[in-house]
């Protein structure tokens, strides 16, 4: 039976085990959000796919998102909150229900496709997980900003941290999302790591240079 859902469309993704905060301050959101507070229930998170603006209900979302659970709620000045808020489960629109005052939808929640044997899942978990350490490594280097990225053992959870984790575009993040087993998405990570990487290391072999060229200009001229 489909779930029924009140549904926040972003222009961002939310993988399940993500935490997403959110600054809730249109009164159609303020309201979805005190229906939730009452009946204890979450609400459903899709990236944009036509529209510009996440308060506009006429908005077309990506039929495939993940289930938004509140965790903390710090109300505001005007009825405004600051929530935060995890991801749980991933699931498919089914039906638009309405969209005053906000966006309803029915949805099936979608469960993982059957892994690969432990052993064959457990090298391609290790593999991806290896990339994605150099790949945090090379980004904490470049922006000089630490990241305090942890990923889970558990293959499947590990799919969808890295999936949060990397620093790419929104629609890429979205086709992560839909694939519907761990397999497939730790192999499209692991291709998406494989490119990004080469990318990293030139960039900062070139930083990496800079200095040296601007010491070396002062070792043969003088600014005077």
């Amino acid at each position: 039976m489909p779930t029924r859902l009140r549904l926040f469309p972003l222009n961002a993704v939310l993988f399940p085990g993500a935490v997403l905060n959110l600054h809730i301050f249109e009164a159609r959101y303020k309201q979805m959000i005190n229906e939730c507070l009452e009946s204890g229930e979450g609400f459903g998170v899709a990236l944009i796919a036509e529209g510009a603006e996440a308060g506009d209900p006429n908005v077309t979302p990506h039929d495939i998102g993940a289930t938004a659970e509140i965790l903390d709620v710090q109300p505001l000045p005007l009825g405004r909150y600051f929530i935060s808020t995890i991801g749980r489960r991933r699931f498919k629109i089914a039906e638009i229900v309405s969209r005053e005052p906000y966006l309803l939808v029915d949805a099936d929640i979608l469960e993982e496709d059957l892994p690969l044997e432990d052993d064959e899942i457990g090298k391609l978990n290790r593999r991806v997980r290896g990339l994605f350490a150099e790949y945090v490594d090379l980004v904490v280097e470049f922006s000089g900003q630490e990241t305090g990225v942890e990923l889970p053992e558990d293959a499947e959870a590990a799919s969808f941290a890295i999936g949060d984790g990397l620093q790419i575009a929104q629609a890429v993040k979205q086709r992560l999302l839909e694939l519907d087993s761990t397999e497939k998405r730790l192999l499209a990570e692991e291709d998406v790591l494989r490119r990004l990487l080469p990318q990293l290391r030139r960039l900062i072999e070139r930083r990496r240079k800079e200095p040296a060229r601007q010491s070396d200009f002062g070792k043969y001229f003088s600014p005077n």
